[in-house]
């Protein structure tokens, strides 16, 4: 047989208990209503404590309430930020990647650009210059040490003729063909310039050592301390080599004999300026027309 459909809760104590709750519940209810009323109709100040009183308690309870909810509103925009900044974080990287290609190769042309405005001033300081000639070889892992430009006898190139560069003295020539010279090297053992200290004038040697550096002694006088740093150029001595062209500094404080570190390396030189000898061959020189009568 089906139940009733209307039980009264008279058979359970818990239901009884429930309707008992409710109904207290209500009727305090009801009655805080009615003293909050009466409150805000005859003692309105009392009314503003109680409704403030509430406050205090009810606002903490409402803003956690509320953070929760920015909370859970927020994830799917944070979600979105985070893939949108991983997108964009990309597209910077590859951008700062191509900037920095384009500034490596503007540092590059930056730099060959100071060269051959430094080898075009040269040229305007030198007073006959033959040919300016690229170095396209110059011996580094040997004890003698030479180069060669791309140009020869046909461009004016002749044995003996200096060879200089923006930074200083590289060599003089030593053997020419038509279109290639063969340069011998101030690095080399063979190499002797005559050369000067810039700060009094003292004369001195400068000879090649073969392994990158030069040894600088004395012309005359003993007992020469050479400081570090001291700078030499050459003294225009011997008819080849033209005067104040730099040569190379001191490396190291030392007395009578000191190592020399070249201005000019030419394992880092693209170009370079041959130059008519100091004092050239009688033969080279022409003589000057008669006077008319």
């Amino acid at each position: 047989m089906a139940p009733p459909r209307n039980r009264r809760p008279g058979f359970s104590r818990r239901a009884q208990y429930g309707l008992f709750i409710s109904y207290v519940i209500a009727a305090g209810g009801a009655l805080v209503g009615v003293i909050l009323l009466l409150l805000s109709t005859f003692h309105p100040p009392a009314f503003a404590a109680v409704r403030g009183t509430f406050s205090e308690l009810v606002t903490p309870i409402a803003s956690g309430f509320d953070w929760t909810r920015r909370g859970l509103s927020g994830i799917p925009e944070g979600i979105g930020s985070y893939f949108g900044v991983r997108s964009e974080n990309a597209m910077l990287r590859a951008e700062v990647e191509a900037n920095r290609r384009l500034v490596e190769e503007a540092r590059i042309a930056a730099y060959d650009n100071k060269r051959l405005r430094a080898l075009l001033k040269l040229r305007d300081r030198i007073a006959a210059p033959v040919v300016t000639a690229r170095l396209v070889y110059s011996t580094g892992s040997s004890t003698r040490r030479f180069a060669t430009l791309n140009a020869g006898s046909w461009q004016g190139v002749r044995t003996g003729q200096p060879v200089s560069s923006a930074d200083g003295l590289i060599g003089r020539v030593v053997e020419v063909s038509p279109n290639t010279a063969r340069v011998l090297l101030i690095l080399d053992p063979e190499s002797i310039v005559p050369v000067r200290r810039v700060r009094d004038g003292l004369p001195a040697i400068a000879a090649g050592r073969g392994d990158g550096l030069i040894e600088i002694r004395s012309a005359g006088a003993a007992q020469i301390l050479f400081e570090q740093g001291d700078a030499f150029v050459t003294s225009g001595t011997g008819g080849i080599f033209p005067p104040n062209t730099p040569v190379a500094r001191v490396r190291a404080r030392a007395r009578d004999t000191a190592e020399g570190i070249v201005f000019a390396s030419p394992d880092t030189l693209d170009y370079a300026v041959v130059q008519q000898s100091y004092f050239p061959e009688a033969g080279a020189v022409r003589a000057p027309e008669a006077a008319p009568r």
